[in-house]
């Protein structure tokens, strides 16, 4: 990774590339990004639901948790999460969140066990706008014998759409027989990767983790191939959303509890049980009595969508909750927001209003996801 003098923003090893092909570039979290290339974000969206698109994720943190067998380094990693990570088999992934004493959310992550790893190592994947705290977080908690190891020689590629199987498939990876959360080492190119089933589009598709020496040269070889095309982080926004799916900083944050956040299904039966991680009390209590709100789905009738930060109110004109994101779902032709309502307001169907510059926008309930999923189960 490489950064310019001063205030300027870091660059990912495919910068370059970026630039070449006339993306609009951002400032996002420290990094500079693709927004958009000139096709537009609608474009982008619905070549990654018909076909396949490709990301530039390099911005997100990737590092090894490292100890001296499987069971300490887990036990050591389920003191800060609250997924089952002793019952994580090898070649497989899960999702999780860092927790606050008080079960805020610190950020959220995927644990991966590898196979082509010794038995006590961990890959983890997180935020880029968390990186920081995050490893310094895990690092302090950590016990005498297990450490963290940033990985900053790495790229992170992101293979997603219907199509992505067959592209990957054409380049030489034996990826047909994974399911949903696999992962796997192999060699693409002549350079060693490592390949998880998984994304953040509610697509199908593979992130691609890359020595930064070689990221170029495969980013190169899969937009060779005529069904991927370049997508960036607007329409990686707006793919998201209308899969239902958690933008950190946003939807969730030090606010907000698994549970009010919908993640229940990311804490296995075992931790519920025996607890053990921060923030354990008040996440036990809400599984038990339920939360005093929830982020649910918002669906609009016209054509207005409603932004982050919107007021959300009971027909009475009480108000009730708030849009976490929000805007235009490219697929389902339609405003489609998130957020967080009061428990009483959160039943499929329950109508709203969502306060738009002070004007009422009728909304209602709906239920999460808005485009089915269409992940490799």
């Amino acid at each position: 990774m490489t950064t310019a003098t001063g205030d300027s923003p870091l660059h990912t090893p495919l910068h370059d590339a970026h630039v070449a092909l006339g993306a609009r570039m951002v400032s996002f979290a420290g990094w500079s990004m693709p927004v958009q290339y000139p096709a537009g974000i609608l474009a982008e969206h619905g070549w990654t639901r018909e076909h396949a698109g490709l990301f530039d994720v390099s911005h997100m943190g990737q590092a090894f948790l490292v100890g001296p067998d499987h069971a300490t380094t887990a036990a050591a990693l389920e003191t800060l999460i609250p997924a089952a990570i002793l019952e994580l088999a090898p070649g497989r992934q899960r999702y999780s969140q860092l927790l606050a004493e008080d079960g805020g959310i610190l950020d959220d992550l995927m644990v991966s066990r590898p196979t082509d790893a010794p038995d006590g190592w961990l890959f983890l994947v997180v935020n880029a706008a968390c990186k920081a705290a995050d490893y310094a977080h895990i690092a302090a908690h950590l016990p005498a014998g297990v450490g963290l190891r940033p990985l900053e020689d790495r790229a992170l590629l992101a293979l997603q759409g219907p199509e992505a199987e067959a592209v990957m498939v054409a380049l030489g990876a034996p990826v047909a027989a994974m399911k949903f959360m696999d992962c796997a080492p192999m060699t693409l190119l002549g350079s060693e990767v490592h390949v998880s089933r998984s994304g953040y589009t509610g697509e199908d598709g593979f992130e691609i983790s890359v020595p930064a020496m070689d990221a170029m040269r495969l980013w190169d070889a899969l937009l060779a191939d005529v069904r991927v095309k370049p997508i960036g982080l607007g329409a990686r926004d707006s793919l998201r959303l209308e899969g239902g799916l958690c933008l950190y900083g946003h939807d969730i944050d030090t606010t907000t509890s698994p549970i009010e956040g919908g993640l229940e299904w990311s804490i296995q039966k075992r931790r519920r049980i025996e607890g053990g991680f921060p923030g354990a009390d008040r996440v036990r209590a809400e599984l038990a009595a339920g939360p005093a709100r929830r982020r649910v789905g918002l669906a609009f009738d016209g054509r207005q969508p409603a932004r982050e930060g919107a007021e959300i109110a009971a027909k009475d004109g009480r108000i009730v909750g708030r849009v976490t994101s929000g805007g235009f779902g490219p697929t389902v032709q339609a405003p489609v927001a998130m957020g967080y309502v009061e428990a009483a307001f959160a039943a499929p169907g329950t109508e709203l209003d969502v306060l738009v510059r002070g004007r009422p926008l009728p909304a209602r309930v709906a239920n999460l996801p808005f485009v089915p999923a269409g992940f490799r189960r």
